[in-house]
């Protein structure tokens, strides 16, 4: 089945075409047609690029692109003029990156005009999110309107956490009345990841636990206990939890209300500030790539060495409170840009674990890309995977449509 796969932000959409079947599921062989993003939707002079993954044609192309489906429409007559899709092999289906489904959506679903509606509803979770996750949807409704859609939830797999877990101490009401929990986010990669260990292992889902640690620009850590998820760093927004590229993960809640007295700032101020100033940006002075900090540590940057320093530092101590939550951890994974690439981050990260049973393999860290990278002495093992969230929206497309169950 030829998939389709959106994610719609406020001035861009990022897409990949995907040919996935049970078969290619079961033996990883999912195959990625085209990929590309067109950026800058709203100007004159709009970013897209288009690659054909077969022939590696690689197109960039500005020009005006003033609404979702001008860019989706374009990304379309690509496909065509590359005879990827056509008469003969169409696009078969749909699937949609949404970022908050509340507490409505344990999985992923046929979108309908009901599925949209709440969607709708959960606006006010994700306001920079979710109008323009729909903005997708609809707009691929009226181009393709008998296409089957699927809604695949960033939120989705964090459901199963318990209230222990998901509730913050605050008056009961507020959480009935406002929904004021912890959600948690980049549900699409922990899953991947997980369903890829266990595939590569041949572990048991329902016997499995496993600490998931995606890090990128945005990063989060999830614990999962017999294949589900029980607690996740990330809250009722993707502020909290682990230091990231420009957020500041987690803090004493009184420092907003000191700030807004001491500087005279505004809601909208403080939230540009701990959403978009701080993190390894805001510590360093200099950026929020871990790429970039790390050059500049060697090269003896002191504040690009700190915000390493406490990156690695806050990591290393939720790995300790999961590993206490779990008791018994299988395996503990890397994943996300810096996870993949970033072997010092890794290997800093793991500095003082011995004593909770993790023990880096040095030669393994620095050159294994997908596997094992614990030494033999280490009582709970560490890998790495690349995480392919696309892929497995392609996947929770193909098994919604046919009803088969998505783990």
């Amino acid at each position: 089945m030829k998939i389709f796969v959106l994610n719609s932000g406020s001035s861009s959409v990022k897409f990949q075409l995907i040919e996935t079947d049970q078969q290619r599921i079961d033996s990883h062989s999912d195959l990625r047609l085209a990929t590309g993003l067109v950026e800058r939707i709203g100007a004159e002079d709009a970013i897209i690029s288009f690659e054909s993954v077969a022939t590696r044609d690689f197109e960039r192309h500005v020009q005006a692109v003033f609404d979702h489906k001008t860019a989706i429409s374009k990304i379309i007559a690509l496909l065509e003029q590359h005879e990827i899709v056509g008469k003969s092999a169409p696009i078969e289906a749909i699937g949609h990156r949404i970022v908050h489904g509340g507490e409505r959506f344990s999985a992923s679903c046929l979108m309908t005009e009901e599925t949209a509606k709440v969607i709708e509803d959960c606006i006010v979770l994700a306001p920079l999110h979710n109008p323009h996750n729909l903005k997708g949807y609809y707009v691929s409704k009226e181009l393709f309107p008998n296409l089957p859609q699927v809604a695949v939830f960033d939120t989705a797999f964090h459901q199963t956490m318990p209230p222990e877990a998901y509730l913050y101490a605050l008056p009961y009401h507020l959480y009935k009345q406002h929904q004021i929990r912890r959600y948690g986010f980049h549900g699409v990669s922990h899953r991947y990841v997980a369903y890829r260990y266990r595939q590569i292992t041949g572990a048991e889902r329902e016997k499995t636990n496993l600490i998931t640690c995606h890090l990128g620009n945005g990063c989060s850590i999830t614990a999962i206990e017999n294949g589900i998820s029980v607690d996740t760093s990330m809250g009722m927004t993707p502020l909290e939890g682990l230091i990231m590229g420009t957020r500041s993960g987690d803090l004493d809640a009184a420092i907003v209300i000191y700030l807004m007295l001491q500087e005279e700032m505004s809601s909208s101020d403080v939230t540009n500030l701990l959403m978009k100033q701080s993190g390894l940006f805001g510590i360093s002075g200099e950026s929020n790539d871990m790429r970039q900090l790390m050059t500049s540590m060697v090269q003896g940057n002191a504040r690009a060495r700190l915000a390493i320093e406490m990156f690695c530092y806050r990591l290393r101590k939720y790995i300790g409170a999961y590993t206490a939550a779990l008791g018994r951890v299988d395996a503990l994974i890397f994943t996300g840009g810096i996870g993949e690439n970033a072997s010092l981050i890794r290997e800093k990260t793991c500095e003082r674990l011995e004593g909770l049973g993790y023990v880096l393999d040095r030669e393994r860290n620095q050159a294994v890309k997908e596997g094992e990278i614990s030494a033999p002495v280490s009582r709970t093992k560490i890998w790495v995977i690349p995480t392919n969230e696309e892929v497995l929206i392609a996947r929770d497309t193909y098994r919604t449509i046919l009803g088969i169950p998505h783990h």
